[in-house]
């Protein structure tokens, strides 16, 4: 199953048979106040670096998120998305819990976007699909629903299951529907990381789509955090996980090492290329 992304000129494809594509999540306001502050000010500067040392650390494609308190989010996602396609030819993943604001982002992006997020919610349901079909956009599907998060992976997998039939029924094709499982903090739910894990193979193995998570979010509260980001990836990546959202700096080498044990990266190529560039950015 292949989902295609594109930017200004640039293709990015997502294959549940080949090697990992990287979403990086670094613009977000999240826990980064000089973020806030600029794009308060539509001072696109510091996001625009963002995304550069992003594309750098290997980055494919690019989450985009403008999300803190107060924001107009239907004026400031279009205008930084404008800002970072005027600057990088990228696919962008389009992040907002505001169906208004994921539109107007759309009608300013250029290429073929990624949709964060749509979940089994009937009103989500009803306010994304309709918006990704008109625009042929690409969309994340939360295994969430009218009755929260559950921990039984056979209801989480129901849940995919009835995104994925409602896009089609939307007119959404089949390969544009990307599924998140949902990675919960393995410190407050000593069996979080095994629901996930079983979701993912669940899906992978049901219905063949593409799969993304949160690469960082079941270490939440504890130390070591990388070391425990990267041992969920792994198993993840084997289940049937192909397009992380991660901080590229922190995934990247560890991701195209795995590709290349798994047999996804021909001659050592990517692994290689990879290592040659950031050896090259250290030495300049």
């Amino acid at each position: 199953m292949q989902t295609i992304l594109k930017g200004k000129t640039t293709e990015v494809i997502i294959d549940t048979n080949g090697p990992v594509v990287i979403i990086g999540e670094s613009i977000n306001p999240t826990r980064r106040k000089r973020l806030v502050e600029t794009l308060k000010a539509y001072d696109f500067e510091f996001a625009l670096q963002l995304a550069k040392s992003q594309m750098e650390a290997g980055a494919d494609v690019l989450d985009v998120n403008v999300g803190f308190p107060g924001v107009d989010d239907e004026t400031l996602l279009p205008e930084t998305v404008k800002a970072i396609q005027e600057a990088y030819d990228i696919p962008l993943c389009l992040d907002s819990p505001n169906p208004k604001a994921i539109e107007a982002a759309l009608k300013a992006a250029q290429g073929k976007p990624l949709i964060n997020s749509v979940n089994g919610e009937e009103k989500s349901l009803q306010a994304i699909l309709p918006i990704a079909k008109e625009y042929g956009a690409a969309v994340i599907g939360l295994v969430m629903d009218d009755d929260g998060i559950t921990q039984d992976t056979e209801k989480r997998f129901q849940i995919a299951e009835k995104i994925l039939n409602r896009a089609i029924q939307s007119g959404i094709a089949k390969e544009d529907v990307v599924i998140d499982p949902l990675a919960m903090a393995v410190s407050a739910d000593p069996n979080a990381c095994m629901v996930t894990l079983e979701t993912i193979k669940l899906i992978h193995d049901r219905l063949g789509l593409n799969i993304t998570q949160g690469a960082s979010n079941i270490s939440f509260g504890l130390p070591y955090r990388v070391e425990l980001n990267n041992a969920h990836m792994a198993i993840s990546i084997w289940n049937g996980l192909t397009c992380p959202i991660a901080n590229p700096a922190k995934i990247t080498a560890f991701v195209r090492a795995t590709d290349l044990i798994r047999g996804r990266d021909d001659f050592a190529m990517r692994f290689t290329e990879f290592y040659y560039s950031q050896e090259e950015m250290e030495n300049s």
